[in-house]
């Protein structure tokens, strides 16, 4: 079972390298983050790649795709569906919205309201929609990936702690290296190849693979670790706001994931260590007045919180 997980973590990643190119990391975190059932955040300038990734994830999977583009004049039921009243029947009908699929794209999330934003919290939490009293199940496997603006652009919107709590990571694309953007172009003459990218995976071997990862062995002396990293967030003076116990458990999770992609059936310090920074800083506030509130530095202040705990032996 863990062999398969593993296999089936390689060919999406592979077969998104083939569309994403030069990129390798930035496609590693998004099949890492499906792997452990999780969403993520692409928080990035416009025109790098960021909704490409996205669609190659989808198009490496046989399962369903949908797109939502965030506007601010953009409402929940937009998002979630809405009950329609059908005149032959004299009823009213629930009509699933475009949050019913496995791969949804929420594209420039940061430019609808936080009301807006809000109606993707139930279903990235617990994987369902409520509606009228009833609640609908989502389809499994269901991850969303996000898309953002820095907020310093015009017409965003700052995404509340609550909505950030929802995804495993918050990460980059960032631009390319020459000689990968040389072969962006060549790749671009006969048309987008994203559009033409053939699914190597089923949904059913995705689900396989996120039933493996929770049987990954993390040590005692490992768990004490992570919680003492999650624990000083709460308690240094630098940060005004410290991590959750969803997002210890989503940090726990994606610990389990790496091992996967890594061919491990066990955790070791390098996976805390290497999903620390990208898991925690989008979860903690520093205190506003202090000039410190940028992704940069908070990362920077994240990461020397890390070197301050002792690796377990």
């Amino acid at each position: 079972m863990m062999q398969h997980a593993y296999e089936t973590a390689r060919r999406l990643r592979e077969n998104m390298e083939t569309v994403i190119l030069g990129k390798s990391e930035a496609v590693r975190s998004i099949v890492l983050t499906l792997l452990a059932g999780e969403h993520l955040l692409l928080e990035d300038v416009p025109g790098v790649g960021k909704t490409l990734a996205a669609k190659a994830l989808a198009g490496s999977i046989d399962t369903e795709f949908s797109r939502i583009q965030f506007t601010p004049d953009l409402l929940p039921s937009d998002i979630t569906g809405s009950s329609i009243y059908r005149s032959d029947t004299r009823e009213f009908q629930f009509t699933r919205g475009p949050i019913f699929s496995n791969v949804v794209l929420a594209d420039e999330i940061n430019r609808a309201p936080p009301r807006t934003q809000s109606a993707l919290l139930e279903a990235m939490s617990d994987g369902q929609v409520s509606a009228d009293g009833t609640t609908y199940p989502l389809p499994k496997p269901f991850i969303v990936v996000a898309t953002q603006n820095p907020f310093e652009f015009e017409g965003t919107y700052i995404l509340p702690e609550s909505q950030m709590d929802r995804f495993l990571m918050r990460t980059s694309i960032g631009y390319p290296e020459r000689a990968s953007e040389r072969l962006v172009l060549q790749s671009h003459r006969s048309g987008e190849p994203v559009d033409s990218i053939q699914s190597v995976v089923t949904a059913e071997d995705v689900v396989s693979a996120q039933a493996a990862v929770r049987n990954v062995r993390v040590d005692e002396s490992l768990q004490d670790y992570l919680l003492e990293i999650v624990a000083l967030t709460r308690a240094t003076e630098v940060f005004r706001l410290g991590v959750s116990t969803r997002a210890a458990l989503s940090f726990y999770r994606g610990c389990q994931a790496r091992a996967v992609t890594e061919q491990r059936d066990f955790v070791t310090p390098d996976d805390v260590k290497s999903l620390a920074v990208t898991t925690l800083s989008h979860r903690v506030l520093v205190d506003d007045f202090s000039g410190n509130s940028s992704r940069d530095t908070v990362e920077e202040l994240m990461a020397e919180l890390l070197r301050s705990v002792p690796v377990p032996v």
